[in-house]
């Protein structure tokens, strides 16, 4: 299953908006990084079951802000946001088993 990726703008514009209260997931990556790419097969695997929250992914380059205002200190790192705020920051995505545990809706 393909992530869909945003820009930094797109997800700031997202969050800004009101009413925004469902959980969802941000995953931010490299295009080189293998282990990220290993990553983003396990979400993949995660979101066919059906039973996760909405994950949308974002290129760590392009995104300064964020990675500013989140600390995000290396990828692949894994976003959990509640009202459109971190509850929860994962760097080491080890099974599929943690991200489904982590992103059930």
């Amino acid at each position: 299953m393909n992530i869909p990726e945003k820009s930094e703008n797109e997800l700031l514009a997202q969050l800004r908006q009101e009413g925004r209260n469902d959980p969802e997931a941000i995953y931010f990556h490299t295009p080189l990084c293998g282990t990220c790419a290993l990553a983003e097969r396990m979400l993949g695997i995660v979101l066919e079951t059906g039973t996760a929250m909405q994950v949308t992914k974002v290129n760590i380059n392009f995104a300064p802000v964020l990675r500013e205002t989140w600390r995000i200190s290396s990828v692949p790192c894994l976003v959990i946001l509640e009202n459109g705020r971190p509850a929860r920051i994962e760097y080491a995505l080890h099974s599929v088993v943690d991200l489904h545990r982590w992103l059930k809706r």
